[in-house]
């Protein structure tokens, strides 16, 4: 059975012209006993970077755009991203494409040659397709007109990748075979869609991440440039909150201080009237609440200058958590008079 991928980039409003032209094309290939399985971005935005996987099924593929402002829109942009990157560039070799572009501002046009030259880019095969500006939707939908000029495009569509027409060569496919190639490792297309699942997966990631923030820990301590586990002596501020440290009966609560220029995080682990500094998430209970500064704002706050719910309420402090707990930061640890 024939089937045909649509990859639809748009944030699925009613009013999009983009939906009743991909409606228009399913009727279309439906008639010609194709098989057409929709893909909406904006419902897949956690699995974008597995999705090239979907490639391998399709016989041919259709690039559906919207165009409101500017451009062809960030999530269509990540699926191509995802291809580079993790598509089988020997499947997208011999894969046609039919881009659709539907403008209710202005760049139809801009945005169609784009997604035509990147699938060039990628090795793959296009076909003529779809591009208009439309002023009012449900009268281009109604339109006679309109509708026969898009039963032909897709008629030809059919007929360029069940291999009845003939497209001509391209010299982005020779800039690509010779110039543009990923930066990457050498991976097989089976390595390259797990690679691609497990980028996806936020739970993998953050756990990835942790495991490294601890590796690192345990080579420094190796290597003698970290104080024993449990010292407040492995982060340069942790001194500073040690010495300032005020506990609080029947309180246990943990901040996770992100320094966003340097790439580092400090988690103070108030029990009671004990305090535990670390740099690795592991030896803390999980954070009630994230706070992300940098490290200028940070200097401000451990020498007096100024307090975290200052520097909070000015908005220069992106905090997330329980912001009643946020509250006893300063009472907690007291640079100022």
């Amino acid at each position: 059975m024939t089937k045909v991928n649509i990859y639809y980039g748009g944030r699925g409003l009613i009013e999009d012209p983009t939906i009743s032209v991909m409606n228009k094309i399913t009727q279309v290939l439906n008639e010609l006993n194709v098989v057409v399985q929709r893909y909406n971005l904006y419902e897949e935005k956690k699995g974008i970077t597995a999705l090239p996987k979907t490639l391998k099924e399709a016989d041919a593929i259709i690039l559906a755009a919207s165009v409101e402002w500017f451009g062809v829109g960030g999530l269509l942009q990540q699926f191509l991203d995802a291809c580079w990157l993790y598509g089988d560039k020997d499947t997208i070799h011999s894969l046609h494409m039919m881009p659709v572009v539907l403008s209710t501002t202005y760049g139809e046009k801009d945005s169609y040659t784009y997604l035509t030259k990147a699938w060039d880019i990628l090795g793959g095969l296009t076909c003529d397709g779809i591009h208009a500006f439309v002023k009012d939707a449900l009268e281009f939908e109604n339109n006679a007109g309109y509708n026969g000029v898009i039963e032909k495009r897709v008629e030809d569509f059919f007929r360029c990748f069940t291999g009845k027409l003939s497209t001509l060569p391209s010299s982005d496919n020779a800039v690509r075979d010779t110039v543009s190639r990923p930066t990457s490792i050498d991976l097989t297309p089976q390595e390259s869609e797990q690679l691609s699942e497990y980028v996806s997966n936020d739970t993998y990631v953050k756990k990835q991440k942790e495991d490294i923030q601890e590796l690192s820990a345990i080579f420094r301590n190796i290597l003698g440039d970290e104080a024993p586990e449990g010292s407040t002596q492995s982060n340069p501020y942790a001194q500073a909150f040690s010495s300032h440290f005020h506990g609080m009966a029947d309180i246990a609560v943990c901040f996770a201080l992100e320094l966003t220029d340097i790439e580092q995080t400090l988690y103070l682990y108030a029990d009671g009237q004990t305090l535990h500094c670390s740099d690795v998430a592991a030896q803390v209970p999980d954070p009630n609440v994230s706070i992300k500064l940098k490290t200028a704002l940070l200097d401000k706050i451990t020498t007096g200058q100024t307090t975290l719910q200052e520097a909070f309420r000015q908005g220069d402090v992106i905090a997330k958590g329980d912001f009643k707990i946020l509250g006893n930061f300063d009472h907690l640890f007291r640079f100022h008079n």
